[in-house]
């Protein structure tokens, strides 16, 4: 795959969503097939070579990250000469469409993923549950989920209350509760913040051998984002694709974050909301002796003048140390 064959394949120019499905439709006819799953959904397959990436996406996702708005998947897929499918929702659906179960029931029946020597399940958050959801269809595959709901079944997440709307969908029959679905996956891995609580019991909501837990501290809402602000989004897909993933080369990759300043500044951010000024300068200090940044250094001066203020009216408490 060349940079030029890349270039070709370009949605940018769409000025509406009726442009971009249309355009898209032009590019599937090169690059493998764009079909319409009902008027909710849509799938984007390139057929490249034998790894194969099905990324669960959405429309205004795919349309507002750059990337010539062309799907996370194949931008990841192409230029390594990967194959890619991308399953896109036009609207907050979770995947729960009889056209989207057809449509994998199909693929299964085509024994489609027996085409590809490796197979990867990947999506966030809602794209996450729908990795996990539809992972059944290839097994043998690996999951790479980022913050995934388990499912929004009021009988089984009736305290996570994010997504109200979502109770509507049925997510009691076909492809229905995630964590069931990829028993019969290689691996899962499960990316989220154990700070971030109802992300956290979904994440326990997944179990058995094949489940691989990534806890990333201080990640927050949207790991995606996270991950593609200190730039290693991109190589964590690359090494669920090559089957180099594991536990320890997804802590090396999130250590990029302490050389990360807006991730710093987030982090400082959040220990001045708890109002603990010496845990404030520690938090600072530490983040400069990483990053030599502008806004830091500022940070720190105001933190230090209001800490030396704050013993100067009353004997300093007892704080616990910066970990």
């Amino acid at each position: 795959m060349t940079d030029d064959t890349i270039e070709m394949f370009d949605a940018g120019e769409a000025e509406t969503d009726a442009d971009w499905l249309a355009i898209m439709d032009e590019i599937g006819e090169e690059a493998g097939y764009f079909e319409p799953l009902g008027k909710k959904h849509s799938a984007f397959f390139s057929d490249l070579g034998t790894v194969l990436l099905v990324s669960f996406e959405t429309l205004p996702g795919v349309r507002g990250a750059g990337g010539a708005q062309m799907p996370l998947g194949y931008q990841i897929a192409a230029p390594r000469g990967w194959s890619s499918l991308s399953i896109v929702a036009h609207e907050p659906t979770w995947y729960r469409d009889n056209h989207v179960f057809g449509f994998f029931d199909r693929l299964i029946d085509d024994a489609f993923f027996e085409d590809f020597d490796r197979v990867v399940f990947y999506g966030a958050g809602m794209g996450g549950y729908g990795a996990a959801a539809f992972s059944v269809a290839a097994p043998g595959c690996t999951v790479l989920a980022l913050a995934p709901q388990a499912t929004l079944d009021t009988d089984k997440a009736e305290w996570d209350r994010r997504f109200l709307r979502a109770r509507r969908l049925n997510f009691t029959d076909r492809f229905g509760f995630a964590p069931d679905m990829t028993d019969g996956c290689d691996k899962v891995f499960i990316v989220y913040d154990p700070i971030q609580q109802v992300d956290a019991v979904h994440a326990a909501m997944f179990r058995g051998p094949q489940i691989v837990k990534l806890r990333a501290r201080h990640i927050g809402r949207d790991p995606q984002a996270e991950l593609a602000r200190i730039n290693v989004l991109r190589q964590l897909i690359d090494a669920a694709c090559a089957g180099t993933l594991n536990a320890d080369r997804f802590y090396r990759l999130w250590r990029a974050r302490r050389q990360h300043p807006q991730f710093l500044g987030r982090l400082v951010g959040r220990i001045q909301s708890q109002e603990r000024p010496k845990r404030l300068v520690q938090a600072l200090r530490a983040a400069l002796e990483q990053v030599d940044h502008p806004q830091l250094r500022g940070a720190l001066a105001k933190a230090e003048a209001a800490l030396e203020k704050s013993q100067a009216r009353q004997p300093a408490g007892d704080e616990t140390p910066l970990s």
